[in-house]
């Protein structure tokens, strides 16, 4: 399987958008993912598999040293191959390289075994309140 991994690499925001509908569940929805990016994030990265975008995860951050998983997204026919894992340690090596000492992700109850067993990430003590109509707290 030869799929390349780029911190920052360019992307269409239809292609992000796509991606972004089938991993959640959601209708596409047009989202300028090219604005958002460059205005709130540190860095993103994209997998691809012969040019096409089959994995994609964004890393928000506070201006200093936290950054923040969000949106890790995995093509379904490429879950469960590494995709997602090398989509994270990329992320962690552009995080760590741009000088960020904490790298935190919240995540539903399922994906555990990805994040902390697969990724590396380490339990700690959160805390979420549900703000919006969108938002779904977990029980």
């Amino acid at each position: 399987m030869d799929i390349t991994y780029e911190w920052r690499g360019d992307f269409e925001n239809g292609a992000v958008d796509a991606l972004h509908a089938e991993a959640f569940g959601h209708a596409r929805d047009g989202t300028d993912w090219r604005t958002r990016l460059h205005r709130h994030s540190l860095g993103w990265v994209c997998a691809r598999r012969a040019g096409r975008l089959v994995g994609f995860v964004n890393v928000a951050w506070d201006g200093g040293v936290h950054a923040f998983v969000l949106d890790t997204m995995v093509t379904p026919d490429l879950r469960n191959t590494g995709t997602g894992t090398e989509l994270v340690a990329t992320a962690v090596r552009g995080a760590r390289a741009a000088g960020c000492d904490w790298l935190h992700v919240d995540f539903e109850e399922h994906l555990r075994p990805f994040y902390f067993d697969a990724c590396g990430f380490r339990p700690t003590d959160a805390g979420l309140i549900a703000l919006g109509p969108g938002a779904r707290a977990s029980r």
